[in-house]
């Protein structure tokens, strides 16, 4: 059994006083907390071993690259990536998205496709769509079946040639006879509005067999089980620590050597370079090409003791125990009257998003945090998806594995008083 007990022993800003009521903090989509051992580890390095990395010839130089380089190594074997080298530290999962999108994009002639889904965050959908306007290529966005999974049948068709659902920008004077090649599939591991987990080995499978990369979005799917990059088959996955307890400004581009090799350097100064002469640069071998200037040593750090934190919990029973509270949402929010709960997926992880009829979420949640109750309004980044729902705001729910179930029916409980108060006021 999952003692949730002495998980929350871990994090002591789970005492806090809210509005002179006890924090339930049910926000985690959008961060998690930070463990103790993750803060004692920062502390720690700050303390004993802090120095610039890869450039100093003395003690504190060689520790912190040292403890660089075994970070890099722990989070490698966390997502499985088959080359500690093909970690490549970021700012998070933008950031390492949008290194993709412009690492990639000489890849990308006028005509070519690349596809993503309708659920995609902002950061999985922009970098793309802005590739696509740039290079003349054509965008294409992959609708959702009656579930809110994204619809296999769909993306068939678009990977075979068919016209997708939605955009399918490709100026016509650029454009060949008939439909370009896909290069990339772009996708979500899970939904940050609908829970949707996607059937990523299937997708990672159809991209392949279409001749394109296959990127992985992971900032929502990596506590929910174990994210092994050779078992799903991407070629690059992008995630967060800050999703994971290890604080904000760190994540990483993982990937296959032969996808990383394909990336041309985004940003350009200290480190990423081999040698520099007023004719001609030439760059570091991986991953350091792709690591301009002084990295966030110290996030990578705490990254890697987030990744050990995790594994040490369990990472299966981690997301089983989340399992429970999300089904338990699920079922206490069914009380509230006229909530809608967002998609039925196949397989949901992580939250639960609904709307409730004549109660505007950003009220919901206003008056919800005035009872202590950290939940989420809004379009949470994600306006395609909410748009394919007839939305603008959504209310959005979100456990983590140190959350109990006496918070998910409290919470819920203060949304069937705050909705029922709502409307009666109208």
């Amino acid at each position: 059994m999952f003692d949730v007990e002495s998980v929350r022993k871990d994090f002591p800003i789970l005492q806090t006083q809210a509005h002179g009521r006890p924090l339930v903090y049910l926000d985690n989509s959008a961060t998690m907390q930070v463990p103790e051992c993750v803060l004692d580890r920062v502390a720690e390095h700050y303390r004993t071993s802090n120095a610039n990395v890869h450039r100093g010839m003395h003690y504190l130089a060689h520790a912190s690259t040292d403890a660089l380089e075994k970070a890099r190594r722990t989070v490698a074997a966390f997502v499985g990536a088959p080359d500690e080298r093909g970690v490549v530290f970021t700012r998070g999962t933008t950031d390492g998205l949008n290194m993709a999108a412009r690492g990639l994009a000489h890849l990308v002639q006028p005509g070519d496709r690349v596809v993503v889904s309708v659920m995609e965050h902002h950061s999985n959908f922009v970098p793309w769509q802005q590739l696509c306007f740039a290079r003349r290529a054509e965008f294409c966005v992959v609708g959702l079946d009656e579930n809110g999974d994204v619809d296999l049948g769909e993306l068939a068709r678009v990977l075979a040639g068919g016209a997708p659902s939605k955009g399918g920008f490709a100026p016509s004077a650029e454009r060949p006879a008939g439909p370009g090649p896909v290069r990339i599939v772009a996708m979500t591991g899970c939904s940050n509005v609908l829970g949707a987990v996607l059937p990523a080995r299937k997708v990672a499978d159809m991209a392949h067999a279409a001749g394109a990369l296959f990127v992985l979005d992971g900032a929502q799917i990596m506590r929910h089980g174990v994210v092994d990059m050779a078992a799903l088959g991407c070629d690059l996955l992008a995630l967060s620590g800050h999703k994971m307890g290890a604080g904000t400004g760190i994540g990483a581009l993982c990937g296959t050597m032969e996808a990383l090799e394909l990336l041309e350097p985004r940003d350009f100064g200290g480190e990423m370079v081999d040698q520099v002469v007023p004719e001609r640069t030439t760059w570091e071998e991986l991953p350091l090409r792709l690591e301009a200037g002084t990295p966030n040593y110290v996030g990578a750090i705490a990254l890697a003791r987030a990744c050990d934190y995790l594994t040490e919990l369990g990472r299966e029973d981690v997301a089983a125990y989340e399992d429970e509270l999300v089904a338990h949402a699920l079922e206490a929010l069914s009380e509230v009257e006229g909530l809608q709960v967002l998609a039925s997926p196949a397989k949901r992880a992580g939250l639960v998003s609904f709307a409730i009829d004549g109660v505007h979420p950003l009220d919901l949640c206003t008056m919800a945090d005035a009872r202590g109750v950290a939940l989420r309004s809004g379009h949470n980044c994600a306006q395609p998806v909410l748009d394919w729902y007839g939305l603008t705001s959504v209310a959005r729910l979100s456990p983590a594995f140190y959350n109990t179930h006496e918070e998910i029916s409290y919470a819920a409980e203060q949304v069937r008083k705050i909705s029922a108060l709502l409307r009666s006021a109208r």
